[in-house]
């Protein structure tokens, strides 16, 4: 007997099942067809919620997006941080995050089949979650603690910087290249944020960068 479910519980069934094929199959290979098999539901049924499998692909994406935005609003939200504590917290909570289902996510973005949904995930996270940064930063312009003129082009640059650095890989990167990295990724922050190295300690903040790229 067809079995007859709410709207929100039907296409969430079709987000979830697309994402663990993504994850196990990959983007590329997934058909709408091995959703429809799953689930057991006719392909106007799933026309009925998504255009294209690429619709459920940024359906997948915004999930995780949606989290990240939650966890930059709550730090944001963080009273007695400097503005800059605030923005390595946000990075640093995103290398270690300890979603499983994020991580099985990310982990695919590495791989070549995933290329689109690995550029669908920066579109997003630049477009939902820099803007979020962006005030952090205007907040951090205010009391002196950053010079910048562009807040939000700021954080879009560098967000999108660690985002390449990150996908070029670590495990195969010798000690001295990867401290090469987060020295040069580290004056590039304070530069591109206009910070007074005078009133920041680089030293430990070079030692709160480094744990991006060690996770």
């Amino acid at each position: 007997m067809r079995v007859v479910k709410e709207h929100d519980e039907r296409k969430n069934e079709i987000i979830d099942t697309a994402e663990t094929f993504f994850i196990t199959k990959g983007y590329d290979k997934t058909t709408i067809n091995d959703i429809l098999k799953k689930i057991g539901i006719a392909k106007g049924t799933f026309y009925h919620y998504f255009k294209s499998k690429e619709e459920v692909m940024d359906a997948v994406i915004m999930r995780v997006v949606e989290k990240d935005a939650a966890i930059a609003n709550d730090i944001a939200k963080q009273n007695g941080v400097s503005a800059l504590d605030k923005i390595l917290q946000f990075l640093i909570t995103q290398a270690s995050s300890e979603d499983e289902q994020k991580s099985d996510i990310l982990e695919q973005f590495s791989k070549v089949e995933n290329a689109l949904m690995k550029q669908r995930a920066l579109e997003a996270t630049i477009e939902h979650i820099c803007p979020i940064l962006a005030e952090i930063i205007e907040a951090g312009v205010k009391d002196k603690e950053f010079t910048t003129p562009y807040p939000l082009e700021a954080i879009q640059f560098l967000i999108a910087g660690i985002q390449s650095l990150v996908d070029e890989g670590t495990a195969n990167q010798t000690q001295e290249v990867m401290e090469q990295r987060v020295h040069a990724f580290i004056d590039i922050i304070f530069r591109v944020l206009g910070i007074h190295e005078t009133k920041d300690n680089k030293a430990d903040v070079m030692k709160k960068f480094a744990l991006i790229f060690e996770q």
